[in-house]
């Protein structure tokens, strides 16, 4: 309870009288300021037995069944009461620590039917922000007091990942089909004939073709018209950590939400895996906004472990998850030193197939430092390198990415420098050396020759470059990289 104009000027009448009484020396007028005394402590007597009839509460709604993490969600206050009289309330709401929202003192004036006081809260955490209690104070009917009420809200917050289109347009919502595209893969429809290159597997000779020409003819094969995909999102102890608006897995979420929204409006396969120092939680790969929904719905209700990352563990549970060749994305914090390790063991399975994806996200965060690891991986041995070459140009264009130059040998199983120079001459020729980094990968490249072998196979590839641009290649653009 705090005291009101009125009830100031009857304690100062009240202090008043009492000193001139006091000075006047006359029994009579010294107690004329029991009046005003009598007055105020009857006054607020009143105004508490009114206070406890109120039946003051208050109900929190929203306009939406969930909110949106990040976007501001419209939600509204109802008070009500038992008086047959205005009651005027000022109200500090409170929210949830995860929740932002405007916390300036307001009045209210609420009649016998009640009243509603909109406003605007903005979740920063996905799951459900249970609102605490009100702080409201009554102003008492005779002037004298304001009454502080606590009013138990009794109201959560559900807040779901953010949504790639508005709610009438979800994906899945309308028509979706395939999409025919010529691409080299592994599906059932043969696209076209060719000849016969080393490291073709048997069973994509055409044999018929073979006896007419005399010469081997292998098959091309379309590539399957739909994706498998998973999302891996790191919920370590790094993903707890405020980035913007946002906390890191908050802004995970986020793009994993609306890429599964993505994949399933074109009728691909996606599953999640939600991982820390071990999976906490995952969803084999499924079609439809049923996939979609189960997918928000555990994004929602995970929340930042305090363990650290460890993602060659999510990487063994993506290989119980999927049986066929998928698209693997997974977001995570690449500035984290303490998962760097286990990262760059689990980067190693990186295909060509990859770079899209990464050329995405790198859109999305330009500010964000890529680095890919091996030169991508290049078929080096069977040739095929038309499509990596497509694709690194077009990382090296879109993105600020710059490329390792090593894990070469074990793709074309040889350190000849001869075999290696297609894909080592379209690297130096898309990223430059100021964006290129030798790598020696050791000791894996002992798996087919030794390092000496390797690096004697490099400076051959690189000596048409002049001694600056070696040493950028060798050291500077790793100390740029990394900061060393």
């Amino acid at each position: 309870m705090s005291l009101r104009q009125n009830a100031l000027a009857l304690a100062v009448t009240t202090v008043l009288m009492a000193i001139i009484g006091d000075w006047s020396g006359d029994p009579d007028l010294a107690r004329w300021w029991y009046l005003p005394l009598a007055l105020l402590l009857l006054g607020l007597a009143y105004e508490g037995w009114i206070m406890l009839r109120t039946g003051l509460g208050v109900a929190i709604t929203s306009a939406k069944p969930r909110a949106i993490l990040g976007r501001p969600a419209a939600l509204e206050m109802t008070f009500t009461h038992r008086l047959r009289r205005l009651l005027t309330l000022q109200i500090a709401a409170d929210s949830p620590p995860s929740v932002e929202m405007d916390g300036a003192v307001k009045t209210l004036v609420v009649p016998p039917a009640g009243a509603s006081l909109p406003f605007t809260a903005t979740p920063r955490r996905l799951g459900q922000q249970t609102w605490p209690p009100l702080r409201a104070r009554v102003a008492g009917p005779l002037g004298l007091a304001w009454w502080t009420r606590p009013l138990p809200a009794q109201f959560t917050l559900s807040v779901a990942p953010d949504l790639l289109r508005d709610d009438a347009e979800r994906a899945g919502g309308t028509a979706s089909g395939a999409r025919a595209r010529s691409l080299l893969g592994a599906g059932g429809e043969v696209l076209q004939l060719r000849e016969y290159r080393p490291g073709d597997p048997q069973h994509v000779i055409d044999w018929k073709a073979t006896a007419r020409s005399n010469r081997l003819v292998s098959r091309d094969f379309s590539e399957d018209q739909h994706l498998e995909i998973i999302l891996a999102i790191d919920a370590g102890r790094a993903s707890s950590l405020r980035a913007g608006d946002l906390d890191r897995f908050g802004h995970f979420a986020n793009i994993a939400a609306r890429f599964a929204e993505h994949a399933v409006a074109h009728d691909d396969q996606v599953g999640l895996v939600i991982f820390a120092d071990r999976p906490l939680a995952s969803i084999a790969p499924g079609r439809g906004v049923g996939t979609v929904a189960r997918i928000r719905a555990m994004l929602s209700a995970v929340q930042p472990a305090t363990a650290e990352s460890n993602p060659l563990n999510a990487v063994l549970r993506i290989r119980q998850l999927v049986r066929h060749r998928s698209l693997v994305v997974m977001l995570t914090d690449l500035d984290d030193a303490s998962v760097a390790g286990q990262l760059a063991s689990a980067a190693r399975l990186l295909l060509p197939k990859h770079l899209p994806v990464l050329l995405d996200y790198a859109e999305l965060y330009p500010e964000l430092r890529l680095v890919v690891n091996h030169g991508a991986k290049p078929r080096i041995r069977s040739g095929d390198i038309a499509e990596w070459r497509h694709d690194m140009q077009a990382v090296a264009r879109g993105t600020n990415a710059v490329c390792k130059l090593s894990g070469l040998v074990t793709e074309a199983g040889s350190a000849n420098p001869a075999q290696l120079a297609p894909v080592v001459d379209h690297l130096l020729e898309v990223f430059g050396p100021g964006r290129l980094m030798w790598g020696s990968d050791w000791p894996v490249c002992e798996l087919v020759c030794s390092y000496e072998e390797w690096y004697q196979a490099s400076e051959m590839l690189l000596v048409r470059l002049d001694a600056l641009e070696r040493e950028q290649i060798y050291s500077g653009t790793a100390r740029a990289t990394y900061g060393i």
